[in-house]
């Protein structure tokens, strides 16, 4: 077991830097073992891409997402026609060994076994925040109505026949609806579509800027420390980690997008691209109404029910992280929302951007950095950051706590990128 130190002003057992879900999860977990640990970012907890997502909570998460398979989808994509993709053509030449990794890593040999390796975490994430929600007062949040699939053609209902059969496989809950079935449970949606899938084992929260901010609030009542400054300050003092005059022997970077700026200095490089993307809230006309999120498949966005307004959000954009906002994929999407939803007035005084950090294998990091005595790694996660924030605060939490864990962490470590 990690031996606590006698914590004096700036020191403590631990210092976890990013305070999105992911962080903040970490920083839970840790402090739930009887660790003193201070929680370190620039902005509150919550504020950053751990805001904007679908709220999607997706325990039934088999595929990741996956390079086009085909040609035409491939040159819809090229000639950014594509409302799912969005790229900047000056980027295009640093992104590119990402995205040729990306292409070996979407056969369908690697997405079954990425789905493999990855159901240990998928597995358990409902479960891990319906925990961390109870015992942060926070459980009016959590939707338990699964999420809607909606596909337009048949054409991309088949092609989901390798996702439902892996479904039925092992045993992850769905059903497969027909419009009239589907506008059962959505009577606001319009018959825009021909198929639908119901993933029925799935939640969803109203609010995750909120739930982060509870899970946060749990940590101080339990002796936790927030610090607002710079994570990316850290360096190494006297055999200990220290930020901003705080001083650990442990020390978790759970920076998403921003963890290079902080790794590169200290001899880490990880081969991580940004997928940026974008939403906005609007009212439904009338007393429309949505009781779970809702895909469209085949257009590449989301709908999803959120306290502040029903949420647009976007597919992925390739573009220089810190590049200027282009939101064009809201109004390629805008037509075919308005052609299943009662969208009417944008709440919203211009899109929100956030930025998804993520590895080519779809696989996030989770574990010991190389050669760097007392440092943790935990980001990577791509679009299943707010999925996988608790159960990688679960799993991190028990390897600094020297506890047996409750999965192998090894697909996850960064080990795997070593040259």
């Amino acid at each position: 077991m990690l031996e606590k130190s006698h914590t004096e002003p700036g020191s403590a057992d631990a210092i976890v830097l990013g305070a999105g879900i992911v962080g903040t999860s970490v920083a839970l977990h840790l402090a739930k073992r009887g660790l003193s640990v201070v929680l370190v970012d620039q902005r509150g907890p919550g504020e950053e891409t751990s805001y904007g997502n679908a709220g999607i909570v997706e325990g039934n998460t088999i595929f990741p997402h996956a390079f086009p398979k085909d040609l035409p989808a491939l040159l819809r994509v090229a000639l950014k026609r594509a409302s799912g993709t969005n790229y900047h053509l000056d980027f295009l030449p640093r992104v590119a060994p990402w995205l040729l990794a990306f292409r070996r890593a979407s056969s369908p040999e690697h997405l079954l076994d990425t789905a493999r390796t990855m159901r240990p975490l998928f597995a358990r994430a409902v479960a891990e925040h319906e925990a961390l929600l109870a015992e942060s007062g926070a459980s009016h949040y959590l939707r338990k109505t699964g999420w809607l699939k909606l596909l337009r053609s048949d054409g991309g209902f088949a092609s989901t026949a390798a996702e439902r059969s892996v479904a039925r496989d092992w045993g992850i809950e769905h059903r497969v609806l027909d419009v009239d079935e589907a506008r059962a449970l959505e009577p606001s949606l319009m018959p825009a579509f021909r198929h639908a899938l119901h993933w029925t084992g799935a939640a969803s929260l109203s609010n995750p800027l909120a739930v982060t901010r509870a899970y946060a609030a749990r940590f101080q009542a339990l002796g936790g420390r927030v610090l607002q400054a710079d994570a990316r300050t850290l360096q190494r003092v006297a055999g200990q980690w220290q930020v901003d005059g705080v001083r650990a022997p442990q020390a978790v970077v759970a920076l998403g997008p921003w963890s290079l700026d902080l790794l590169k200095p200290l001899g880490l490089r990880f081969p991580l691209a940004i997928k940026r993307g974008y939403h906005m809230h609007y009212r439904f006309q009338g007393n429309a109404t949505l009781q779970r999120p809702v895909v469209d498949v085949e257009n590449g966005y989301c709908v999803a029910p959120m306290e502040q307004g029903f949420r647009l959000t976007t597919g992925a954009e390739f573009a220089a992280r810190d590049a200027r906002p282009t939101p064009v994929q809201l109004d390629r999407v805008l037509p075919a929302a308005k052609e299943l939803f009662p969208l009417a007035d944008k709440i919203d005084a211009a899109p929100w951007m956030g930025m998804r950090p993520c590895f080519a294998d779809s696989r996030p990091i989770i574990g010991r950095a190389p050669g760097q005595s007392g440092l943790w790694l935990a980001f990577g996660h791509g679009h299943s950051g707010l999925t996988l924030g608790p159960v990688t605060g679960r799993l991190l939490g028990e390897m600094i706590a020297g506890e047996t864990p409750f999965c192998d962490p090894a697909p996850y470590g960064p080990e795997r990128f070593a040259a």
